[in-house]
């Protein structure tokens, strides 16, 4: 069973993830209507994955006796002055779901509820993965500037961005 402070800190983590979806859906579109196909595709796909951390977290809270809540979502920003600005949001984002995540981890530490710190762990390495991403993202961008068959290269190629992270690793 979840206690009520849990069950309340993953329906937040619940709502934060829908938020996250509804963001890159956003950037998407707009990179869509700017020409930024490999860009709108990324985020398309981002925001699938944001959607699929959402449903994971729900079935959870349903499946230890709590009550998953689907609340109202703020609206997500739908213009940017640049490609550059919208991966600058996105790392902040991304930092920002790394803080509430480890924020639910202390959370069940306090309750002594083991099981949900043991589910939270892949989302921990997750966020490890999804700031590198970002990270390395950014970097991309400040090596194009703002050299315009730079960006065209980055737009094909970002479909097929790999990052792997220390977090991935396994030992053997």
């Amino acid at each position: 069973m979840l206690s009520k402070t849990i069950e309340k800190a993953l329906n937040n983590q619940i709502r934060i993830e829908a938020e996250s979806s509804q963001i890159y859906l956003a950037m998407a579109c707009w990179a869509e209507v700017k020409g930024l196909e490999g860009v709108s595709n990324f985020m398309y796909a981002q925001s699938d994955e944001e959607r699929e951390h959402m449903l994971k977290l729900i079935k959870f809270v349903n499946e230890r006796g709590g009550h998953a809540k689907i609340s109202q979502l703020k609206a997500p920003n739908v213009t940017f002055k640049s490609f550059k600005e919208m991966f600058e949001k996105l790392f902040e984002h991304e930092v920002f779901v790394s803080e509430s995540i480890n924020e639910l981890v202390h959370i069940s530490l306090q309750e002594k509820d083991y099981a949900t710190h043991n589910f939270l762990q892949w989302y921990v390495s997750e966020q490890i993965e999804e700031e590198a991403v970002a990270r390395t993202i950014l970097d991309k961008i400040n090596l194009i500037g703002d050299d315009k068959g730079g960006l065209y290269l980055f737009d094909r190629d970002i479909e097929n961005l790999t990052v792997t992270s220390a977090s991935m690793d396994n030992p053997q």
